[in-house]
């Protein structure tokens, strides 16, 4: 087995790379070669960790709580064990590996030979590639993203260093001495030693051996285009055809003007690090620097002539030497003029917005604290507190594996422990029934608030879940059904024939999932191209409105300028209801995951309720995507307490994070188990999305929150019971939906009687763990899902 190992060098080209593997894993696995996920989810910056030095942590190391050299070795240990894993697993033919910082970071022959060992017993045949790029505009691109990490020093750093015989050390000379504490990181303050392309070849190959490593040029024509695939499998040996990428807009760069500004904030926080016992953490410092940007045009490459200059006759060498280099690509751009720093504009003073965030920086550095408790000993030479992490329950003890309970020590007093005390909604006391809302009158030319969704034998919810959906203010319903045999097809096309829902026959559906199929074809239906706003939903998911009286113009009349509305999940649990019942969802399951809860991923994942302007080109599973020309200025996303969050959503991103987390105004109730009978049936039909992915004990593990209790959406039985009831009174509906229930009461109990699934059963109920508990098992299973 071969292995790639794409070491960047280039940030933005590297992310689009990650981003169509990612996309094309499948293709990739059927042709033998596999893309691993253990090292990380795209970029494997795992892998980077695992290798660099010991005693110089790096900034991702200290921001993931890795510094401490034991903490190190138990993350190499376990990326060498998960990767072996992957590989036994698949078979592959050829492995690809993927980090920029691998290029950018890694210094030293000691790191290339610790990474090195570290591949050796899956492969000793290793290939090096990487992406080059002129290198005054590569400069250009990784000193933005230095700056945004904290870098001081202007790019004169660099410039200042042409003259020396030997580039590559003197730009190491200027890296400083590691001192997390002071903020200072070498890769983040020092000068950029690997645009001295040759020299990063000869290192390279003293490691890996001679002619491993393949340089390839960026096009960006080619890169970001439909065409991507093609760079890829020339660069990765792949003779077989993996199928179109998906075109993207060319990333932005930042403005000057905002990169001075942070620059000169940077040198502030250092000075001020350096003379007192202060902690910044890292994210906050990344939002202050967010907080004081401005617009404007980036660095022009052409003002670094002189570096171009400096690496032309290299540069010239490299393309006759690599078949994947193209003189045109490497080509410098036009002259103009010398660099000088942009003016930061508007009188800007780092010192004045220094002061002004000393308060938060204050509250940063007592949280720091306490979660870098043992980092700080280490640093100082104290013996660390033992931490103060209360005792597993006892069903976690038995149940948990090692990695879990290693994980749930790592949560307490750390930026990912869960909690439940966020927003100000009063989740569990009941209010006051929310009064009914007539239907709406709409215009002529006008579908209204739209929902499409995909279902497959979902017969039993589907009436609560519609009644539901219309008490609260959806017009019109789209929807979708594929291979069903429980009675979901009888039930929704008696809908349509009363002029409820669009009932449309998937059964055909090609392409990555049979969900993907139904969202393209929707775009033609007539009924989402005359929609005010459109929400994809599930049927086990259900739309909480949280202000007003609970209805869809209360929200709207709340963000009136909002075009996207995530709507983040609310994960409820089986809340101990074992049987399969004919009651309502909304009554039976009312405990929930807490509102504070970053880790796992899936937790915090949205659903996007957004208003048919054209803005997007494309529906996806979480959220309308392909952001059309022109519309960059005109979509503002806003998150369930109504807040902007148009920076983190407008392009990409299914999930909040703890910048844009918010429920105050809405949510989305995920019943994603409901009973424990029901998750047997579920488990034994798949998913609708991930069709190669069965749902075992991982999926119940992830998904059955019931700690805490959260009742708001009760406030509309009364309403959503007299809907329902209306739909009762029709006969053949109510005869399909007494067929679906027998069907799935049939189905839990031939379950029941097989062993695999009866064990399943046993299994799911046995864990009673607490949130903690939970969180913590749920990362430890990120290999397996």
């Amino acid at each position: 087995m071969r292995i790639y190992l794409h070491i960047g060098p280039d940030g933005p080209s590297s992310d689009r790379i990650q981003r169509v593997l990612d996309a094309k894993r499948g293709r990739l696995r059927d042709e033998g070669v596999l893309y691993a996920r253990s090292p990380g989810a795209r970029n494997h910056t795992r892998l980077f960790m695992a290798v660099s030095d010991p005693d110089r942590p790096d900034v991702l190391r200290f921001n993931r709580g890795l510094m401490l050299p034991e903490k190190q070795q138990a993350l190499r240990d376990e990326v060498a064990r998960q990767l072996a894993q992957e590989v036994a697993r698949d078979a592959p033919q050829a492995l690809i590996l993927s980090a920029h910082q691998l290029g950018t970071s890694l210094s030293t022959r000691a790191e290339l030979e610790s990474l090195r060992d570290l591949l050796a017993p899956i492969s000793t045949d290793v290939r090096i590639v990487a992406w080059l790029d002129e290198p005054a505009r590569a400069l250009v691109a990784r000193y933005g993203a230095q700056v945004l990490d904290g870098r001081a020093r202007a790019l004169d750093l660099e410039l200042g260093l042409l003259a020396a015989p030997d580039y590559w050390q003197a730009a190491l000379d200027t890296r400083p001495e590691t001192a997390p504490r002071a903020g200072l990181f070498g890769e983040v303050q020092g000068a950029n030693f690997w645009l001295d392309y040759t020299r990063l070849q000869e290192e390279w190959e003293a490691v890996f051996g001679a002619d491993t490593v393949q340089f390839r040029s960026i096009n960006r024509d080619r890169l970001w285009s439909e065409e991507a695939t093609d760079e890829l499998r020339a660069a990765f040996g792949i003779s077989a055809q993996i199928g179109k990428a998906e075109a993207e807009d060319l990333p932005r760069l930042p403005a000057a003007a905002w990169l001075t500004r942070a620059r000169l904030f940077n040198d502030a926080v250092l000075r001020l690090l350096d003379r007192q016992d202060i902690l910044l953490p890292r994210p906050l410092w990344r939002k202050l620097l967010a907080e004081i940007k401005v617009p404007g045009g980036a660095i022009l490459a052409g003002g670094l002539s002189a570096l171009s200059m400096r690496f032309e006759e290299d540069i010239a060498a490299l393309c006759a030497a690599h078949p994947g280099m193209s003189p045109e690509d490497m080509e410098a751009d036009p002259m103009c003029g010398d660099w000088t720093e942009t003016d930061p504009t508007r009188g800007f003073r780092a010192t004045q917005y220094l002061m002004a965030f000393r308060w938060r920086i204050a509250q940063g550095d007592k949280e720091e604290r306490a979660a870098r408790a043992e980092e700080l000993a280490h640093l100082t030479g104290d013996t660390p507190a033992e931490p103060d992490t209360p005792p597993l329950t006892d069903a976690a003890a038995e149940t948990l594996p090692a990695q879990a309970k290693q994980n749930f020590v790592r949560l307490h007093g750390s930026p990912y422990a869960p909690h439940n005390k966020l927003g100000r909604v009063n989740e569990e006391d009941l209010a006051a029934a929310f009064t009914p809302a007539p239907h709406r009158l709409l215009p002529k030319g006008s579908t209204g608030n739209v929902v499409v969704a995909c279902m497959k034998n979902e017969g039993p919810y589907i009436l609560e879940w519609i009644a539901y959906h219309r008490a609260v203010g959806f017009d019109n319903f789209l929807i979708y059904t594929n291979d069903c045999s429980d009675g979901t097809v009888e039930i929704l096309q008696r809908l349509d024939a009363l002029g409820i829902v669009h009932h449309r026959d998937n059964d055909t559906w090609s392409g990555k999932s049979p969900q993907q199929h139904a969202l393209d074809a929707a775009l033609d239906e007539e009924v989402i191209r005359q929609a005010d706003w459109i929400a994809h939903i599930d049927v086990d998911e259900f739309v909480n409105i949280r202000c007003g009286n609970g209805t869809l113009s209360d929200v709207f009349q709340r963000v009136p300028d909002a075009t996207n509305i995530a709507m983040t999940w609310r994960l409820f649990g089986h809340n101990g209801v074992r049987r399969f019942q004919d009651r309502f969802v909304i009554e039976q399951f009312d405990t929930c995951a807490p509102k504070y809860c970053p880790k796992p991923h899936t937790v915090w994942g949205f659903k996007t309720m957004f208003r048919n302007i054209g803005a997007y080109e494309k529906i996806s599973c979480h959220r309308p995507n392909k952001l059309a020309e022109g519309f960059e200025d005109r979509v503002k996303w806003v998150n369930g307490s109504g807040r902007d969050m148009t920076e983190a959503a407008i392009r990409n991103g299914w999930r909040s994070s703890k910048r844009t987390i918010g429920y105050d105004l809405i949510q989305l109730n995920h019943y994603a188990l409901r009973s424990a009978e029901s998750f047997l049936i579920k488990r034994q039909r798949g998913r609708a999305l991930h069709v190669d992915r069965n749902i075992g004990l991982n999926y119940w593990i992830r998904m059955d929150w019931s700690v805490h209790r959260d009742i708001t959406i009760k406030r509309n039985i009364p309403r959503v019971r007299a809907e329902y009831d209306r739909l009762m009174r029709d006969d053949s509906l109510r005869a399909a939906h007494h067929r679906a229930l027998e069907w799935h009461r049939a189905k839990a109990a031939e379950l029941h009687g097989m062993p695999e699934f009866e064990e399943l059963y046993r299994q799911a109920l046995a864990l009673d763990l607490t949130e903690t508990e939970r969180v913590a098992y749920a990362l430890a299973l990120d290999m397996e899902t």
